[in-house]
């Protein structure tokens, strides 16, 4: 069996209505597209991001920073109880292939952060645009697009 790419969707925990439009949307591409959605788990841009996944069918890992499974947004299919607080952030960036940066506060700055640093792309839709990672999108459609792009041609390039 082969391993899912597993997409990263970060953002704000409070987040706009029209923030988790896109990440209702991006989820629901994610899954589409045969993806793994890994997220903290919580509300706001992560709750939004997992209800479009799930509702797609597709697999949503939550990485909580508490200790519970139960603080998990319902549409969580795999919890991830860590008991780390904000350090969920560093587990979220090394699983997750790839991220997608949807509003944010600076929990959302630090997984940017840390994937820049790994070296794994970084699509921001509304997202801490003072930041440049080299892939912006407009609509969750590109987002989508660019994220598995970008993985596509990294692979390509290692045959």
């Amino acid at each position: 069996m082969r391993r899912k790419t597993i997409i990263g969707v970060i953002g704000a925990g409070r987040a706009t209505a029209s923030g988790e439009e896109l990440a209702v949307r991006v989820g629901g591409l994610i899954a589409e597209r045969g993806g793994v959605l890994v997220c903290g788990g919580l509300g706001g841009i992560m709750q939004a991001a997992s209800r479009g996944c799930y509702d797609a069918d597709g697999e949503v890992l939550g990485v909580l920073p508490g200790n519970s499974a139960a603080t998990a947004n319902p549409y969580v299919t795999i919890p991830i109880v860590t008991n780390m607080g904000h350090a969920r952030n560093i587990i979220i960036a090394h699983t997750a292939d790839a991220l997608i940066a949807i509003e944010g506060e600076y929990g959302t700055l630090s997984e940017i952060a840390i994937s820049l640093k790994l070296g794994k792309p970084v699509v921001q839709l509304d997202s801490w645009l003072q930041i440049d990672t080299g892939l912006r999108a407009e609509t969750p459609e590109q987002a989508v697009e660019m994220v598995f792009n970008a993985l596509g041609a990294g692979v390509a390039d290692d045959n």
